[in-house]
């Protein structure tokens, strides 16, 4: 239905992990590129049950004489299958293919450890390039990238479906709290920090939840890989800077359905973070399938001077500013200009919603639906267009 850019060497002879949040696609994507291989999957509970009981059992379903690639789907949910699989790959040189959803219970198992044994490569929610001309920014903006949600006719419906059994049956199968109710309450008012730089003091008195309850919450949502914080931009830092995290939901579907579960949003608030959550996940997308590694900040000043997006990496630094103005101003452009007097070496841009396209020295201006089409060109170069997926072994790595 999709034609997704994530590409891997299934040619090749290495084990693979294929990590991403539920429902970005991965088992419709391994089914459509190794229809014959042999498929577990651990959603199934009657093959769940033998292989938690007992993971030895493993090997009893791969044929003696099997060459092709076995695939085990959703493996979090038996993280000890890690040695089996480990095992299995060095006395019968067996190629699997793994795929996870959720890093709490494989970080326990040592997951560290077995990923310098294999390829690893990531799945996101789609990317305009992958939608082509079904994107609608309007859509999108609401409902998000997730291919279901993407292609459902009830997509507000397939969301609420989304959010109730990706995160709360996911707390509650894998006994990650023991607070429900309070995690519910925090879950819901999550969606407010969005965009925002947390205060996690604050919201905990908010909540009446303890500190460190309300910052193992916040942990638990990137480990079900649901959010992501971006962290300040301090490198050779010629003034003072925000110390604290910014917090992001993956995708604006998500992100809505969540939001709109409180009383109080407001549109505008609302517009706008959606807008840098679209961004993010876009770029996020761009960096893992393009191996162009980058690391993703924020630059805030305490004098209140932001740019929501800083890119570092091998490529240089890369600085977005977003508005959903149709005029460029000296007011939006100030931010940026700030930056680039601290880091003249970065290249800056302003992703507006008017149509007329300028570029002055290292800053462009541009629209934001023009941007995120060229996002690989922006952030690369034409060879990384059509580059292949390169490998990264570090799943847990910053963003």
């Amino acid at each position: 239905m999709f034609n997704r850019i994530l590409s891997l060497p299934l040619a090749g002879p290495h084990s693979i992990f294929l990590v991403g949040p539920r429902g970005t696609g991965k088992t419709t994507w391994i089914k459509e590129q190794l229809p014959d291989c042999l498929y577990i999957d651990l959603e199934g509970f009657g093959i769940y049950g033998p292989l938690l009981a007992q993971p030895s059992r493993l090997e009893t379903l791969i044929p003696p004489e099997y060459k092709g690639w076995v695939v085990i789907d959703e493996v979090q949910r038996v993280p000890q299958l890690l040695d089996e699989v480990e095992r299995l790959i060095a006395e019968r040189n067996i190629r699997f293919l793994l795929t996870a959803s959720s890093a709490q219970s494989l970080r326990k198992q040592g997951i560290n450890t077995f990923l310098g044994k294999v390829l690893t490569y990531h799945m996101h929610p789609l990317t305009i390039q992958e939608l082509d001309r079904s994107f609608h920014t309007q859509a999108v903006l609401k409902y998000g990238l997730l291919p279901e949600a993407a292609s459902n006719p009830d997509p507000a419906s397939y969301l609420a479906s989304y959010v109730q059994q990706g995160s709360y049956e996911e707390v509650l199968q894998q006994g990650l709290t023991r607070n429900i109710s309070g995690f519910t309450r925090f879950l819901e008012r999550a969606s407010f920090s969005q965009g925002s730089v947390l205060n996690v003091s604050e919201l905990a008195r908010e909540l009446s939840l303890n500190r460190l309850m309300v910052s193992r919450y916040f942990d638990l949502l990137e480990d079900l890989l649901l959010a992501v914080r971006l962290s300040p931009f301090t490198y050779q830092a010629k003034r003072k800077i925000i110390a604290h995290n910014k917090f992001y939901f993956f995708d604006t579907g998500v992100y809505n359905a969540l939001r709109y579960m409180g009383s109080d949003s407001h549109e505008g608030e609302m517009a706008s973070a959606g807008l840098q959550t679209l961004f993010l996940q876009s770029a996020r997308a761009i960096n893992d399938y393009y191996s162009l590694g980058y690391t993703f900040h924020f630059w805030q000043t305490f004098a209140g001077t932001e740019v929501p997006f800083v890119l570092h990496g091998p490529r240089g630094i890369h600085a977005f500013s977003l508005t959903n103005s149709p005029i460029e101003t000296t007011r939006l452009t100030k931010p940026l200009r700030a930056f680039a007097k601290d880091y003249p070496e970065a290249r800056t841009y302003l992703l507006y919603a008017g149509k007329q396209r300028e570029t002055s020295g290292m800053h462009t201006t541009l629209s934001f639906i023009d941007a995120l089409k060229e996002l690989p060109l922006l952030l690369g170069t034409q060879t990384a267009m059509y580059a292949q997926s390169g490998r990264n072994t570090n799943l847990f790595r910053p963003v």
